[in-house]
């Protein structure tokens, strides 16, 4: 382009800005897009973090971050790890990155982590299976915050979004933030902003991070804009994948919507709830098997944690007593006992839950277990006799695959006192075993057609109501064991920690071919 033109374009750029706001919509829902034509060609100091959350990117990271480094306007590149089980890291690090490892599996707090570590003002994230990008595109995407035009920027490329992108997200945002319909990559990770904005801003744990960050900049007063940056390669997510996103996409606008005062239908929180049951449904895991023949099941409550869930939330909400008189009562089923501890917590909000799952004490080496198990080929989950809400949270903690517990009923994000049993602890058939056991649950493994037969499980428990499990599997442990009678029994193994596993851990199953 002649540079007589680019200063014409830019002129008239700064001037729609001017006119329009940065984050008001052009006539007929457009968003005013910065073309990188419109910009001085010089490229800016060296002044911009940028944060690459990752997970099993060992394929692309090298050549991400290399391409980050590249960029003139790159001070630093801060690979987020999300407790790879390939070689991510060390590719990262061999590339020039530094890396942090994350502080809990999923994008939105790798993305809050990277923040937190930055030590730029201005912040740029990429993803790290990114490819085809064309020269100079961090410094485009900074540009706008290096003029003090705008303080959120977003990337806009090739013609259109994906599915979630057409079908969920713009649609919504036509409906409850429609001075944000203009976007064209409103689900897009790719963003540059001031690190002093996302520190107000809030992370969610999932799919739903980039359109929540990008809510949340304009409810906050930020000036937003969007830059083309043309094409690039990005990997697709399976068709399950997409389904989760898009409901998790609806549930963070919609919740924006209701916040900003924009949403007044009581039956939108019915459908989270439904949403939320529909992830702790093991046909919803099994899917996500991939072929994986051997299982790794963790209890929840005194192995993961040195703690029992509902004993720490009883105690933050003043039941201790009650529940207490309940447990020493031997006379409940499991499903009775279940019923009546959880109407204990009705009323407390859904964030109390969160709460106490989080501050959780883990055992020392879980992590370095359950990271070493994935990379032999295990897939990994956490089951409790305990309620989803905290079972998801520990999960995602250690870093497993996936959390299997019954789920408490919320309306709006209020506990109803009221507890789901998940159907994955009941028998196949009735009359088949215990009426609630987590037995059930590899025996529903052992059963699953959908894939190649399950070869082994191992499991780890700490009571009674973990033996019928333990018994069924291939190998069996024990820790810090609770009952006298899980001392005594054939074909489990008693340790005191988790670290007297690790050697007993096989080898990758790429080392184990080529040994």
């Amino acid at each position: 382009m002649k540079p007589w033109l680019a200063r014409v374009l830019h002129r008239a750029v700064r001037w729609v800005g001017k006119r329009l706001g940065p984050h008001e919509p052009m006539p007929g829902g457009e968003t005013p897009v910065l073309p990188a034509a419109s910009f001085d060609a010089l490229p800016p100091k060296a002044c911009v973090t940028v944060v690459i959350p990752a997970l099993n990117e060992a394929r692309r990271i090298a050549g991400v971050v290399a391409y980050a480094l590249a960029d003139p306007a790159t001070a630093e590149v801060v690979v987020v790890d999300d407790s790879s089980i390939d070689d991510t890291a060390a590719l990262a690090r061999a590339a020039g990155a530094r890396i942090v490892t994350s502080s809990m599996l999923g994008k939105g707090p790798s993305m809050h982590d990277g923040m937190l570590a930055a030590q730029c003002e201005i912040v740029a994230y990429l993803d790290g299976d990114l490819a085809g990008l064309r020269p100079g595109i961090i410094g485009d995407l900074c540009r706008p915050l290096l003029r003090n035009e705008a303080d959120f920027v977003k990337a806009r490329f090739g013609r259109g979004g994906g599915r979630v992108t057409e079908l969920t997200a713009k649609p919504m945002l036509k409906v409850f933030f429609p001075e944000l319909a203009g976007f064209g990559q409103p689900l897009g990770g790719i963003i540059a902003a001031r690190r002093s904005l996302l520190q107000q801003l809030a992370f969610e744990d999932g799919y739903g991070v980039d359109i929540g960050l990008l809510v949340d900049a304009h409810r906050a007063g930020a000036r937003l804009a969007e830059v083309d940056i043309g094409s690039l390669e990005h990997d697709s997510q399976p068709l399950h994948d997409l389904t989760v996103m898009a409901n998790e996409v609806s549930r963070v606008i919609y919740t924006r919507a209701r916040a900003a005062g924009r949403l007044h239908a009581e039956q939108i929180s019915a459908m989270f709830e439904s949403q939320r049951q529909a992830a702790s449904a093991l046909d919803y895991i099994l899917t996500r098997r991939r072929g994986r023949q051997r299982l790794l099941l963790l209890d929840m409550d005194g192995t993961l944690t040195t703690t029992r869930f509902a004993l720490e939330l009883a105690r933050a909400t003043g039941q201790e007593a009650a529940l207490m008189e309940m447990l020493d009562n031997a006379e409940d089923d499991a499903a009775t006992r279940s019923e009546r501890i959880a109407a204990l917590f009705r009323f407390v909000h859904r964030q109390q839950f969160e709460r106490v799952a989080r501050a959780a004490p883990l055992r020392p080496g879980v992590i370095e277990f359950v990271n070493r198990m994935r990379r032999a080929g295990f897939m990994v989950g956490v089951l409790s006799d305990s309620y989803f809400v905290a079972a998801d949270i520990v999960r995602r903690r250690v870093f497993a695959d996936f959390a299997l517990a019954h789920t408490m009923q919320f309306d709006a994000d209020v506990c109803s006192g009221h507890v789901r049993l998940n159907t994955a602890f009941q028998p196949l058939a009735e009359g088949d075993g215990e009426p609630v056991c987590k037995s059930h649950v590899l025996r529903r493994f052992r059963a699953d057609d959908g894939g190649p037969p399950l070869l082994e499980c191992w499991a780890v428990g700490d009571n009674l109501n973990d033996l019928g499990l333990m018994r069924l599997a291939d190998r069996a442990f024990a820790i810090d064991p609770k009952a006298a009678a899980l001392r005594g029994e054939p074909g489990v193994v008693v340790i005191q920690s988790f670290e007297e596993l690790l050697p007993l851990v096989p080898e990758p199953p790429a080392q184990r071919e080529g040994a």
